[in-house]
């Protein structure tokens, strides 16, 4: 099958006064019809980085510096403006954490809506605003027909971020970038917005990415899972194993600091120190500072992800006959 989205060695670079900054350092991944890929990992680690390369958003001065993105075995990140404008919304779209951001407050629901579907899709303007009332059907919000004619400020703070979504829909896209998109809603709601997004995958075969520091979120929605520390993938693998049997220390360490319901655990993990800065990543593996299980070439030697159990983990431990089944 092939690929809907593939990245392949991405770097993503800040040139600055005081030399280039390295947000995005050469990882490759990759995306299937229908499927989730979380994407975890701490402030900093070049999550949403990864995303806004992918939609061609980057905030100058940053820029790929090297690598290619490809949506269905296209190359994407080296179009000029206008092609890649008219890919953000028709193939890829994206939902950002805060809805505010992505919706007008000056125009009404139905028209943010209705201008979307016209842009992107061969429609006449009766056929447009019978998908807007059906997109807000679609993710839950009662009483679509009536609210369609209501503003931004009218709708809840949940309710706000189900337009988002249905706006991210509107031209039916084949990926869709969710950044953070649950983080500014409170529990019971992130999980229906989990639960609608699970489901227009399973029912659009539409592939998403979704950027999120919250793993429970991750258990919860993703069928892959790229662990990213320091602007690297850490570890990358289907969910289920990533969680269980976690093989880079970083990710051990991760899945320690969650609760786990019924088990009765003095403390939970910590992990010590913090992320490095952009310009004071070390040599060697990233997370050697803070790792308790160091060997002498991790301060030396960079390691790519290699192959661990069905996951890829970018840790030297993994090629050591002992920790190769390492259950954090």
């Amino acid at each position: 099958m092939a690929r809907l989205l593939e990245v392949n060695n991405l770097r993503v670079e800040f040139p600055t006064r005081r030399g280039t900054l390295v947000a995005v350092d050469d990882i490759s991944l990759h995306i299937d019809a229908g499927e989730v890929l979380g994407v975890v990992g701490e402030s900093g680690a070049g999550k949403s980085m990864t995303g806004s390369a992918i939609i061609g958003l980057l905030e100058p001065p940053g820029r790929i510096a090297s690598g290619e993105i490809l949506l269905e075995g296209r190359r994407i990140d080296n179009l000029p403006y206008n092609e890649m404008r008219k890919i953000r919304g028709r193939e890829i779209g994206a939902i950002f954490q805060d809805p505010l951001t992505s919706l007008n407050p000056l125009y009404r629901i139905g028209d943010q809506l209705v201008e979307t579907i016209l842009t992107h899709l061969p429609m006449t303007l009766a056929d447009a605003k019978a998908r807007a009332v059906k997109l807000l059907e679609d993710v839950g919000i009662p009483s679509a027909a009536e609210r369609v004619g209501q503003y931004p400020h009218q709708f809840s703070g949940g309710m706000r971020q189900r337009v988002v979504i249905a706006l991210a829909l509107a031209a039916e896209p084949k990926l869709i970038i969710a950044d953070e998109p649950t983080t500014a809603l409170d529990v019971s709601i992130q999980a229906q917005i989990i639960a609608l997004l699970r489901r227009l995958c399973h029912e659009k075969g539409t592939a998403v990415m979704l950027v999120t520091h919250d793993m429970g979120v991750i258990a919860e929605t993703a069928d892959r899972v790229a662990v990213m520390y320091a602007g690297r993938i850490a570890e990358i693998g289907p969910v289920q194993d990533v969680i269980k049997q976690p093989h880079h220390p970083y990710t051990i360490g991760l899945m320690g600091a969650i609760p786990t319901m019924g088990l009765d655990v003095e403390r939970l993990t910590q992990i010590d120190g913090s992320m490095p800065r952009l310009n004071a990543i070390p040599k060697g593996c990233a997370f050697n500072p803070r790792c308790p299980q160091t060997l002498d070439r991790c301060f030396t030697e960079r390691p790519e992800p290699m192959p661990a159990g069905r996951s890829f983990a970018a840790c030297w431990r993994v090629l050591e006959p002992v920790a190769g089944g390492n259950h954090g």
